[in-house]
């Protein structure tokens, strides 16, 4: 069973950084697809940064991108979500899942649905 565990959130000022990190357990795949979600009130789940944990390929939605960066550490199964330049409308819950990859080059997806396991979540909070 995969358990994931999400820390790091918090309340900062627009343009300030945050560093989510998830720790996993119970991963028995070498490829997995590991990502980071968000939720804010009364708005579907959506995609922020994914990265598949074999060949290291990633995912970033245009709202974040060159501003988040996802990282990881394989042997440890961690994986990390460095959030710099932080905008107001970035305020949501955020949560890490994992998803089984068919090969460690294919490319990490973001639908919610191909993920099967999921954190509790971390709330991130940006102040203007």
């Amino acid at each position: 069973q995969v358990e994931l565990v999400e820390s790091g959130g918090g309340s900062v000022q627009a343009g300030g950084a945050l560093r989510l990190s998830c720790a996993a357990s119970g991963l028995t795949s070498s490829s997995n697809y590991m990502g980071w979600f968000r939720q804010a009130p009364g708005t579907e789940r959506e995609a922020v940064a994914t990265i598949n944990t074999g060949g290291g390929s990633t995912y970033y939605s245009n709202s974040v991108k060159g501003r988040f960066t996802i990282s990881q550490d394989k042997a440890k199964n961690m994986v990390w979500l460095q959030m710099n330049s932080l905008k107001p409308e970035d305020t949501a819950m955020y949560y890490c899942a994992a998803g089984r990859a068919g090969s460690a080059y294919s490319y990490p997806p973001a639908l919610p649905g191909t993920y099967e396991s999921w954190g509790q979540g971390t709330q991130v909070t940006v102040s203007s």
